[in-house]
């Protein structure tokens, strides 16, 4: 294979790795390691190494049997990054976080990363991902077989070599779009100079001030990062005048506008469709305002007193003309120069910290203080730790931050330089290093890269310390014994945590519920802590996904040749690689009441903790109740884009995940969609319904005719209302009027449907509905949020259109089964077949109705229709049309998937969307926008995942500990601006009667085969009377009812079967009932689900 950028100079004393093809050379000399077989070896155990094995095959033969390098595919990836292309494909869902211009500045920009310890092998695998042009890997210390506990990309083989040659090839898999080169010999002002961006981790002060002086003076970005223990430090320092082009990130707000004042303050009044989102101080822009035209010059405008639905201007508009109409209001995205100190400077006087903790508001500066005297301690010590657990070298270490603080200024003197023992225990635990701290840092470091690379989301100004101290245990069992090292591969952990601790993370029963980009750095961090890597131990990793190309971006245990492989499958193997000792079983069962067999109640009784690794909300509540019922500690986590949050659920002492709940998404109304759009979601909304309906609902519709043609007719004779009448008129549809036989017919339904929908209907509208149209009030019916739209004259001579009817007739010859002519790829024969079809000139109809009600849920046009007799109609001409028609005749009908750009999907949902906008006067957008949105694609990045599961997995210590709720942590993180807010989570609610006392966890267990007396009697003996008893949607006793009085010598165990229609499977010993209870005065009390053990 050609090696990637080959055009372009090698670095001094490096060279390009290409694991595909030949061993990496350091420094000039082959490391006589070969790649390919190595590689392998690496990700896939050897079950899955046999190419058609079972298990590499599990869900795609093809995919399985694949090659693991195709090399037109990796010159075309070579080709794509040489010319600034992006691929789309592969990054959809971080091109949602940054933008294209973003990506840009990323594709072109070199990184040089300075120790490959954990941190720097998550830094660098974040980085990489990411989609830098280059990424050079810098260290000079040989790997030792403790460093296995955190650095994921090393193994015992390992052990005596170079730390980041051993791992460069590994990286270099993760994108082969991205030149990576190692460096082994002393970092150097020559190396510094070749990168955009310099990261050094675990380098001593005084050479990071050395290096970061040189990268301050040539305008290159230095950012130096440490995790010792659970104790964090990041620095930035971008130089002196850097610009953020974008502060948050975040889509620049809109309103309507629906009036303005002419006053020395004018006040701005929106239409009440949405809050005004803006904030005092804001600049904002106007377009489109009627009358008071003044405002549509492009000037950005200060905003104030911004209420729920207005604002003020700082403008004087008193001489302007009088507001007439329309207006939308645009925030002004403004950039900001940010000038950073140097390290030596920043040392003395470190300025305001970015807090984590508002419970740890004095801490930052003591720990500032503790990494300085670690320094000190190291550099007199010849680069020795202090002792895991020794006290006579923590004292020698607080001996040196009192004797640093007694030099510094006033401003900076702290009052206790061990406030709470913190310097004492970071002193004891700073020899160790734990993963989670690393993923967790690596994120938060991988993004500030970032930053410097593309000016994108404020840069962290410029210090941020962090601890989780709460995740270790109790200082006194930490003695200098129980943290001694054993010569093996946990002894960094076991230098924080102790040996007991690492004990029971080795024999833990877990649940990892989701194997994607969550579900790769959980099942990482989980193998390299040990958790479940002993005799006892046991992790099931469930997913019911397969692996597509998008995921390569961001989950980073699986390559090319696993796509269209069961994701849980390839990410244990990939685990099974980084500790042969992790004892892991991979599933493809979604986690749901369908599956309640796989996952019974003795699996869930079993379980120690559940991790959620999941994409959606319902899987979450589902899984959540289930840790309720049966007591089992929940961690929760989630991302959006450079957003991420974190939930701790423990049985008896938080809330539980389904306690609160998000508002529903708004949705537009009917009306809005089918005629009056006045954003760009409105017309993607209106696409995407257009493309389902044509394309899959209505030949699925059609399917289900020809597959039992009988029994659909007398179905909708029936039924006979106008959902039957809706369903027959969708089959009549591709089989009777839009039946095509030739591409060229396909063609024509396009270019008709092209003018009904676009000219036709418009027209309809504007006819029906002048633009001087009034309401039943008096007041403008083309008022805002309104828009007037334009009927489209379809044209061969406009790209968009050729593109759209090209994309429509492809589609419409899929669902026929039809080929697709050569011809149909040339625009001018294209044109030249569109321009035969005859259109029939439209005139307006009067007395159409056009539904105008927001509350309405079916179009005015369905009203009053005779529906049987319609359908018989129908049922008629289509009994008569199947009779020529092969028994086995079916449509295609077709399934939207966004992620495959050669399938014309998005290209059919984009241009009926912009077609859409043009009616109405939207902006248009281009495909990847239209793919995010109408794909309904969820931003992610590798950052922000990495970062959720490190602080997830510091919590999973506190788990295991038995931590207090106080100890716990929830976090909402926003890495884009960067903020962190942690908070303890919050206790469940208590419930209280007389002697009783009970939470959402509790759960009331009756013993013994009840009948309904016994049970009513059980609760008379609390003082509640049990008025009702229910069984799922089922009523088994309710004391209104006369009838149920004969119950009451009947076993409710034979009620729920007979009546709810319960089915207690055989191992099953109880069953679930739902009691409402009153007190002695007739006041309701929420009682617990009660549970009845009736075998």
């Amino acid at each position: 294979l050609t090696p990637l950028h080959s055009s372009r100079s090698t670095p001094l004393h490096s060279t390009l790795l290409t694991p595909y093809t030949r061993a990496p050379t350091i420094n000039g000399k082959s490391s006589g390691r070969p790649s390919a077989p190595r590689l392998h070896q690496w990700f896939m155990t050897a079950a899955a190494t046999k190419r058609g094995s079972a298990s590499a095959a599990t869900a795609s033969p093809a995919a399985a049997k694949k090659p693991r390098t195709d090399s037109k595919e990796t010159a075309a990836v070579a080709a794509m990054a040489s010319s600034g292309e992006i691929d789309e494909d592969l990054h959809s869902r971080q091109l949602a976080v940054y933008g294209r211009e973003s990506m840009r500045r990323l594709a072109g920009a070199s990184v040089l990363i300075s120790g490959l310890q954990g941190l720097g092998a998550e830094l660098a695998k974040n980085v990489i991902l990411a989609g830098v042009k280059a990424v050079t890997l810098h260290d000079t210390t040989a790997v030792v077989l403790s460093d296995l506990g955190a650095q994921f990309y090393l193994t015992a083989a390992d052990v005596g070599a170079n730390r980041a040659a051993a791992c460069a090839a590994k990286l270099q898999e993760l994108n082969p779009a991205v030149l990576v080169t190692v460096v082994t010999d002393e970092i150097s002002d020559e190396l510094c100079a070749k990168h955009q961006v310099v990261v050094c981790t675990e380098m001593s002060t005084a050479k990071a001030v050395a290096v970061d002086a040189f990268c301050h003076s040539k305008g290159i970005a230095f950012i130096r990062g440490d995790v010792r223990g659970v104790f964090g430090s990041l620095f930035c320092d971008f130089g002196p005048g850097f610009n953020v082009l974008d502060t948050d990130g975040e889509e620049a707000h809109t309103c309507i506008i629906a009036s303005v004042s002419n006053d020395a303050v004018p006040l701005v009044t929106c239409v009440d469709d949405e809050r005004v989102e803006l904030q005092d101080g804001m600049k904002i822009t106007f377009t489109e305002v009627r009358g008071m035209t003044q405002l549509n010059d492009g000037k950005p405008r200060t905003i104030k007193n911004v209420k729920a639905y207005s604002f003020q201007l700082e403008e004087d508009t008193s001489a302007y003309d009088a507001y007439t109409g329309g207006g939308i209001a645009t925030q002004v995205k403004e950039s900001k120069v940010l000038a950073f100190k140097t390290l030596a400077a920043s040392m003395e006087d470190p300025g305001e910290f970015l807090l984590s903790d508002f419970s740890k508001l004095e801490r930052s500066p003591v720990l500032h203080l503790g990494f300085k005297a670690l320094d000190a301690f190291t550099a007199k010590s010849g680069g020795a730790f202090p002792r895991p657990g020794n006290t006579e070298d923590a004292a020698a270490m607080v001996a040196a931050a009192t004797a640093i603080n007694d030099a510094a200024t006033a401003g900076n003197k702290l009052d206790d330089v061990n406030p709470d023992g913190i310097m004492t225990l970071f002193a004891k635990t700073s020899s160790g290093y734990l993963s989670p701290m690393a993923a967790m840092f690596g994120g938060v470091m991988g993004q500030e890269v970032v930053k410097a690379c593309t000016g994108k989301f404020h840069p962290l100004h410029q210090w941020f310390y962090f601890d989780s101290v709460e995740s270790l245990p109790k200082p006194e069992l930490l003695t200098e014994a129980e943290v001694s090292p054993e010569g093996g591969r946990y002894d960094s952990q076991i230098a924080c945590i102790g040996r007991t601790l690492q004990r029971k993370l080795e024999s833990r029963k877990v649940f990892l519920v989701g194997a994607g980009a969550l579900g790769c750095e959980f099942i990482k961090n989980f193998a390299l802590m040990g958790l479940c890597c002993g005799n006892d131990g046991a992790v099931t990793v469930t997913d019911d996904d397969v692996i597509e190309k998008s995921n390569l971006s961001r989950q980073f245990l699986f390559r090319n040749w696993h796509i269209g492989q069961a994701k849980s499958t390839c990410a244990t193997n990939a685990a099974k690689a980084i500790n042969a000792d992790f004892n892991v079983t991979a599933l493809q069962n979604r986690v749901s009441p369908e599956t309640e067999n796989v996952f019974n109640d003795a699996y869930w009784q079993g379980l120690d903790v559940v991790v959620n690794a999941l994409d959606n909300v319902n899987a979450r509540l589902y899984v959540d109740s289930r840790c309720v019922y049966f007591g089992v500690p929940l961690l929760e986590s989630g991302t959006l884009g450079t957003k991420c949050n974190t939930q701790m659920v423990v049985p008896h002492m938080t809330e539980n995940y389904g306690a609160s709940r998000d508002p529903p998404e708004k949705s537009a109304p009917m009306c809005t969609l089918h005629s009056f759009p006045h954003n760009i979601d409105h017309c993607l909304t209106w696409a995407r319904s257009e493309f389902e309906g044509m394309f899959e609902k209505t030949p699925g519709e059609a399917n289900a005719y020809l597959a039992k043609p009988e029994e659909y007719a007398a179905a909708a004779r029936t039924a006979g209302d106008a959902q039957a009448r809706e369903n027959v008129e969708k089959a009549a549809e591709c089989l009777l009027t839009s039946r095509c036989a030739t591409y060229e017919e396909c063609l024509a339904w396009a270019r008709l449907r092209f003018q009904d929908s676009f000219h036709d209907k418009i027209a309809q509208l504007v006819f029906t509905f002048p633009e001087d149209a009034a309401t039943s009030t008096g007041s403008p019916f083309w008022s805002a949020p309104k828009r007037f739209p334009h009927a489209l004259d379809f044209s061969n001579a406009d790209a968009t259109h050729l593109q759209l009817m090209r994309a429509m007739a492809n589609l419409k010859a899929e669902v026929h089964g039809l080929e697709r002519p050569a011809w149909a790829a040339d625009d001018a024969k294209l044109a030249a077949a569109i321009a035969q079809v005859p259109v029939v000139k439209f005139q307006p109809k009067s007395g159409v109705k056009i539904e105008t009600d927001p509350k309405a849920t079916a179009a005015a046009s369905s009203m009053g229709m005779d529906d049987e007799a319609i359908i018989e109609d129908l049922l008629g001409k289509l009994e008569a049309v199947r009779a020529g028609f092969k028994g086995d005749y079916r449509l295609g009908a077709i399934t939207f998937e966004k992620d495959d750009d050669a399938n014309f999907h998005m290209d059919a949902i984009a241009g009926l969307s912009n077609m859409r906008a043009r009616n109405y006067s939207i902006q248009e957008i281009d495909k990847l926008k239209a793919k995010l949105i109408a794909g309904r694609i969820t931003p992610a990045i590798a950052t922000t995942t990495a970062m959720a599961t490190g602080l997830v997995c510091l919590e999973l210590y506190k788990v295991l500990n038995g931590a207090p709720i106080e100890s716990y942590r929830n976090t909402f993180a926003n890495l884009a601006l960067p903020l962190f807010a942690m908070a303890e989570p919050i206790a469940p609610k208590q419930f209280k009667f007389k002697e009783l006392a009970w939470s959402l966890w509790d759960r009331w267990i009756l013993e013994g085969d009840f009948t309904v007396k016994e049970l009513l009697d059980w609760f008379e003996a609390k003082g509640l009377t049990a008025y009702s008893v229910s069984c799922g949607q089922s009523l088994i006793y309710n004391n209104i009812f006369p009838k149920h009085k004969e119950r009451m010598d009947k076993k409710v165990s034979d009620l729920v079967q007979t009546v709810a229609k319960l089915e207690i499977p055989a191992d099953r010993r109880h069953f679930d009932i739902v009691v409402a209870c009153e007190d002695e005065e007739g006041e309701d009390i929420d009682v617990p689900l009660v549970s009845i053990q009736f075998r």
